[in-house]
C-alpha cells in the first residue's frame, strides 16, 4: 500500500532555464526585501510563533485531499501564515517550508525552486494579506469572510503564475494550460479557504492579537506554542491518510501530455516524504514527516534568531 503524499512542486524541465532564472531573480529580490522588513519589525517573542506556523504549515502540506475527478490538493498556507506573522515573516516561513520540501523530500526541482518558491509561498502570501489587510479593523465576521475569499484568490494566483511560466517555457498552450489549471485549482482553493478560515476562526476567538504579528506587541506564550506543536504533531499522524490521487498540476501535466518532461532529482534523501530504510509504510511516512517538521521549524527558528542578533 502507497502512503507517502503525492508529490506536488513543478519538477525540473518542466519550465526553460530562462524562465527558472527570472524566477529566481524575482524571488530572490522580494526574499532579500523580506529579510530586510522582518528584521526591522521582529519582535524576540514573535520568533517561536514563526517556527510553529512553519512547522503547522509543513505537515498540513503533506494532507493531499480528494476533490472532483480523481484529483487532490494540499493547503499551501501562504495566506494563513502572512495573516498570522505579517506579510514578511510570512514570505521567510513559506519560503523555509519549500527549501526544506525540495532539498531534503526531493519535493519539486532545484532549478526551478525559485519558480515554486514565488507560486506557492510569495504570491500567495502577498494576496493574502494584501486583502485582508484591507477588512482589518472590520468585525470578525467580515475578517473571516475575507480571509477565505484572499485564500482562494492566493491558490488561484498561484496557478495561474504557474501557467504563464508553463507557456513562456513552451511546454503548453496558454489558452489549453490557463482553463485547466485555474478550473481545478478553483475546486482546491475552497479546501484552502476552509482549512484557513477554520485556523484562523479559532486564533480570533483565542488570541486576535497575533494576526498581522509585525511588532513586539503580539506575543506567542509558551502555551501557546505547546499547543501549536501538538497540533502538528497530530496533523503529521494523519499523513498516511493523504489522497494518492495526482494534484492539480500533475494531473494537468498528465492530461495535456507533458508529464513524462519532468525530471527527478539528482540525488535522493527522502524521497516522497518516505524513509528509505523504513519503506512505503505509514510509521516511515509519519516519521519523514516528523523530521521535517522538526527542521523546518529549527531552520525558520535560527533564521529569526539571526536576524534580531542584527538588529
Amino acid at each position: 500500500m502507497h502512503y507517502s503524499p503525492v508529490p506536488m512542486h513543478i519538477p525540473d524541465n518542466f519550465l526553460s532555464l530562462i524562465v527558472s532564472i527570472i524566477c529566481w531573480v524575482i524571488s530572490a529580490a522580494i526574499i532579500g526585501l523580506a529579510i530586510s522588513k522582518t528584521n526591522k519589525a521582529l519582535g524576540e517573542k514573535q520568533i517561536p510563533l514563526m517556527g510553529i506556523m512553519a512547522a503547522f504549515i509543513f505537515a498540513a502540506q503533506m494532507i493531499n485531499f480528494p476533490v472532483a475527478g480523481g484529483t487532490s490538493g494540499h493547503l499551501l498556507g501562504g495566506a494563513m501564515a502572512a495573516i498570522v506573522l505579517g506579510p514578511w515573516a510570512g514570505m521567510l516561513v513559506m519560503t523555509a517550508v519549500i527549501a526544506v520540501q525540495g532539498l531534503l523530500f526531493q519535493d519539486g526541482g532545484l532549478v526551478v525552486m525559485g519558480a515554486n518558491i514565488l507560486n506557492m509561498g510569495l504570491v500567495t502570501a502577498a494576496v493574502g494579506y494584501g486583502l485582508y489587510r484591507s477588512v482589518s479593523t472590520q468585525s470578525n465576521t467580515v475578517k473571516l469572510g475575507v480571509i477565505g475569499v484572499a485564500a482562494w484568490l492566493s491558490v488561484m494566483a498561484g496557478a495561474l503564475l504557474t501557467s504563464i511560466e508553463l507557456w513562456l517555457s513552451g511546454t503548453t498552450q496558454l489558452q489549453l494550460v490557463i482553463p485547466a489549471m485555474l478550473g481545478v485549482h478553483a475546486v482546491i482553493g475552497l479546501g484552502e479557504a476552509l482549512i484557513t478560515v477554520s485556523a484562523l476562526a479559532f486564533i480570533l476567538r483565542t488570541r486576535p492579537d497575533l494576526l498581522g504579528a509585525d511588532s513586539e506587541s503580539a506575543k506567542a506564550s509558551r502555551g501557546w506554542v505547546w499547543v501549536g506543536g501538538l497540533i502538528t504533531l497530530a496533523v503529521v499522524l494523519l499523513s498516511p491518510f493523504a489522497s494518492a490521487d495526482p494534484d492539480g498540476l500533475e494531473r494537468v501535466a498528465t492530461d495535456m501530455g507533458f508529464i513524462n518532461a519532468g525530471q527527478s532529482a539528482p540525488y535522493s534523501i527522502i524521497p516522497d516524504y518516505t524513509l528509505p530504510f523504513l519503506g512505503e509504510t505509514a510509521f516511515s511516512t509519519i516519521m519523514a514527516g516528523v523530521i521535517g517538521v522538526f527542521v523546518v521549524g529549527a531552520i525558520i527558528m535560527l533564521i529569526g534568531r539571526g536576524l534580531k542578533a542584527k538588529a
